[in-house]
């Protein structure tokens, strides 16, 4: 899942060298080849994947995740943040939308592919996060500055880490393929039933556009959560919560702290109302596909919305609840 950074609480001075060492900086942006321009302001790509590391047999069965520790990760959620001179943008990128990946040599068996059609999470699958960027820069043009990616061992252990997550719904939830089993009203989630809320889609009634948009109402009630005194100044909350997100989180080789809070405070401004939370324009949920139903966007929309973030100008999309 996508929601990772109540660790940029490590920014205190005792924590600092010892959280910039801990950072694990595997993805290489300088290797990606055939990148778009860079743009106006600054481009984050956040990703949640399903990589089960660290998570024991009964927690995987526990979690209804499916797969075990060994299985590789794949993108569950994927979320590009703008910032600019313009304000903040948080963009949604269901893992199901219909997008043309670029030629690619799979790392796996050497063999190379010519661009073809497929899902946006097939992307990951076939070249990790080096396509993924790949692939969307080659569909949006938009330049990707910084990476950076938490699996559900880290999700779930922050929100335990900092008391869990106050949540409202306003109707019963239940969801046999990930556990979820929520009734109307407000609750505090574990990180059990946050991963749960989380990955549900199957009981939205847009699906993915349905789950994109509980991500990012939950992603704010964390932010919230994560600056609250009983947080930002109880050790016991806090040192955990970093630990948590340090132990599973993946970022570019450029990234420094001082960057990844950069990216918390944006990301902390837009869910709090200072900025834009969207989905990529989307004409159809259910288009039929050789890989089953996807998820296409409105290409008229999308090209001019892609426009404004590249160019940085104020983004003029509206989307329809």
């Amino acid at each position: 899942m996508i929601l990772l950074l109540c660790l940029l609480l490590v920014t205190s001075a005792s924590t600092y060298l010892w959280a910039d060492v801990e950072l694990n900086r595997d993805v290489d942006l300088g290797k990606i080849t055939n990148r778009v321009p860079h743009g106006e302001g600054t481009n984050y790509l956040i990703v949640g994947s399903d990589s089960r590391a660290g998570l024991s047999a009964e927690a995987i069965k526990d979690l209804h995740t499916g797969g075990s520790a060994a299985d590789g990760r794949r993108t569950d959620s994927m979320i590009l943040l703008h910032t600019g001179a313009n304000g903040t943008t948080m963009m949604s990128l269901p893992r199901d939308s219909w997008v043309t990946i670029p030629a690619h040599i799979r790392p796996q068996t050497g063999v190379h592919y010519r661009p073809a059609k497929n899902k946006l999470n097939a992307a990951f699958s076939f070249g990790g996060p080096e396509l993924l960027i790949r692939t969307i820069e080659f569909n949006t043009g938009l330049h990707i500055d910084h990476y950076a990616e938490i699996g559900f061992a880290g999700f779930v252990n922050i929100v335990n880490a900092v008391g869990g997550v106050d949540i409202c719904v306003d109707r019963n939830i239940k969801d046999e393929k990930s556990g979820l089993n929520l009734t109307k009203g407000c609750h505090n989630l574990d990180g059990r039933n946050a991963l749960a809320f989380v990955r549900q889609r199957h009981q939205e009634a847009q699906g993915d556009l349905g789950r994109s948009r509980n991500q990012q109402k939950f992603l704010a009630a964390l932010a919230r959560k994560a600056v609250t005194p009983g947080v930002a100044l109880d050790p016991t909350k806090l040192y955990p919560a970093t630990s948590a997100g340090l132990d599973t989180l993946i970022v570019d080789k450029g990234m420094s702290l001082s960057t990844l809070a950069s990216l918390f405070q944006a990301m902390r401004s837009v869910t709090a109302g200072h900025g834009k939370q969207i989905n990529v324009p989307v004409s159809s949920l259910g288009f039929r596909t050789s890989k089953g139903e996807a998820v296409k966007w409105d290409d008229a929309q999308a090209k001019k919305l892609f426009a404004e973030l590249r160019d940085d100008r104020p983004v003029t999309f509206e989307e329809k609840k």
